[in-house]
């Protein structure tokens, strides 16, 4: 028989504590996103003020991919950690850490560009890691909180935050860039240029630092009292203040409930019997979905120079960080922020099954089609709004799909002591596939000959030779990332459906608990 404080949970009517969590923890996410996606108008300012002719391109995928390096430790360390000592406890760790190391980013200070630069990554590792903590502790706290019923349209909500938060993100650029260049004209000085980077990276502070008082008021998740912690008393009383409801809990009720369940651990042949496929199935599909997502977010300014929609070179350097971040909000509210809304209406009545697959089929129909076409048709001036057109699409299939799915659905289908573990894992194993993006993806994507790239832009008028070494060219660079998506489909059936179940009847602990995987009728 569950545990009454549980069957509450389970059954709640949506109330005001179910947004005040999704707010608090979203906010996190807001942080995570603006953090990660300011990064673009950012490194190009740098180049500008730093580097005489041009960022070498190992300085360019450092800065663009060190906190994504910080966040794959911060998912190892803090999802272990939530399990350890509690989800509360260590969610106020790494939001302090966040809003430290985006403050610390701005007083980024060297006598050379390599001193500036190499303090800026190391404060922006920490970043990273602080951010990535956030992903399983925020997803299992939102998971153990929410209702069966729009458990996952909650979970969605607050990964959706990021959308918000890229578009933040890009509207402070524009704000801050549009109004130092207004104040300085064409020719910004050096302090001009270099107080605008840091006035954007120390912004990042504020949401994560507003929200830091609601976190730690907080009551501990009932589940994790309950069940790891073994309190069901102090769960019943936690969660009676919550819910407004009397809920008395004896503790004998979890001893006999615990006496019946088998304690396997991660490393146990058990685990690997019942969960083993589904770890790496949530592992393999989120590696696979932010080898793509995360390619063509970091280096939107890259491909939008490459079809000719920005110049490679500006005379005022405010006036490419404007013209990035412009770019960057028009993608943001045409294709991110939409598809993460469709997913909140739609994920607790489609499933995240279909819904993953519907995303990663559409990402990689997408992607082909701009890879195949790309020199015989988009780089024509004609086509570029064709091309943003279909790229805009393809993030809008990312997010009503797996990048929304791949982090809701880990925080559903382990058992609660290895819950937040299991999704760091798999949250670490996308920001590995991020990682590959983040420092391939640039390398890969420049022209196969030297002169390949430069001749198309004098064609548009924009004649800029780069210093950057031949790759295998921007299409056959997309025809990955099509690739890394076909996987990613084919990695979605080795995962149950859990939409409508409670969590404990996805924790499968004996052969009387598994869960059938999905079957697509033919």
């Amino acid at each position: 028989m569950p545990l009454k404080v549980l069957s509450a949970l389970d059954t709640a009517r949506t109330q005001l504590y179910h947004f005040s969590a999704i707010f608090i923890a979203g906010m996190g996410f807001f942080t995570d996103a603006y953090d990660l996606f300011c990064i673009p108008p950012v490194s190009n300012l740098l180049g500008s003020i730093y580097y005489e002719d041009e960022m070498p391109i190992r300085v360019k995928a450092s800065i663009n991919g060190i906190a994504l390096c910080g966040a794959l430790a911060g998912q190892l360390f803090f999802g272990w950690l939530g399990d350890r000592m509690g989800r509360k406890r260590a969610y106020g760790i790494t939001l302090s850490l966040m809003v430290a190391s985006s403050i610390a980013s701005g007083f980024s200070i060297g006598k050379s560009p390599e001193a500036v630069i190499g303090s800026l990554c190391f404060f922006r590792f920490w970043l990273g890691f602080g951010i990535g903590g956030d992903y399983p502790l925020s997803a299992t706290i939102m998971s153990e909180y929410a209702n069966t019923t729009t458990r996952g349209a909650f979970i969605a909500a607050v990964f959706g935050m990021q959308g918000l938060g890229i578009l933040a993100g890009s509207t402070v650029a524009l704000i801050v860039s549009a109004s130092m260049k207004s104040a300085a004209g064409d020719t910004p000085t050096f302090g001009q240029k270099d107080v605008v980077w840091r006035i954007i990276l120390m912004l990042g502070a504020v949401p994560a630092g507003f929200t830091y008082y609601w976190r730690m008021k907080m009551p501990e998740t009932a589940r994790y009292t309950a069940l790891v912690a073994r309190n069901a008393r102090q769960a019943a009383e936690d969660m009676s203040r919550v819910l407004n409801l009397d809920i008395y809990e004896a503790e004998s009720d979890v001893v006999s409930i615990q006496s019946r369940r088998q304690q396997f651990g991660l490393f146990s042949r058990d685990f690997l019997r019942y969960h083993g496929l589904h770890l790496l199935g949530t592992a393999s599909t989120w590696f696979f979905v932010d080898v793509a997502f995360y390619s063509g977010n970091l280096f939107q300014d890259d491909i939008y120079q490459k079809i000719g929609w920005l110049k490679c070179h500006y005379d005022n350097p405010l006036e490419e960080v404007y013209r990035t971040a412009r770019a960057q909000a028009l993608i943001a509210l045409c294709g991110t922020l939409p598809g993460y809304i469709l997913a909140i209406f739609l994920i607790d009545r489609i499933g995240r099954f279909k819904i993953q697959l519907i995303g990663f089929f559409f990402m990689s129909v997408f992607l082909f089609a701009l890879a195949f076409a790309y020199k015989h048709y988009w780089l024509e001036h004609s086509h570029r709004y064709g091309f943003l057109a279909i790229y805009c699409l393809t993030f809008f299939f990312a997010n009503f799909g797996p990048n929304t799915t791949t982090f809701i659905v880990p925080a559903e289908l382990f058992p609660a002591r290895l819950r937040s573990t299991c999704h760091g894992i798999s949250a670490a194993a996308g920001k590995a596939g991020a990682i590959i993006g983040a420092f391939g993806f640039l390398f890969a994507s420049q022209p196969r000959h030297k002169n390949e790239d430069s001749q198309r832009r004098h064609r548009n008028g924009d004649l800029c030779e780069s210093s950057y070494p031949t790759g295998i060219g921007l299409n056959n660079a997309l025809i990955i990332l099509a690739v890394a998506c076909c996987l990613g489909f084919f990695c979605t059936f080795l995962i149950p459906e859990t939409k409508g179940r409670s969590l404990e009847d996805n924790e499968v602990e004996s052969e009387d608990d598994e869960v059938e995987l999905p079957q697509i009728a033919v």
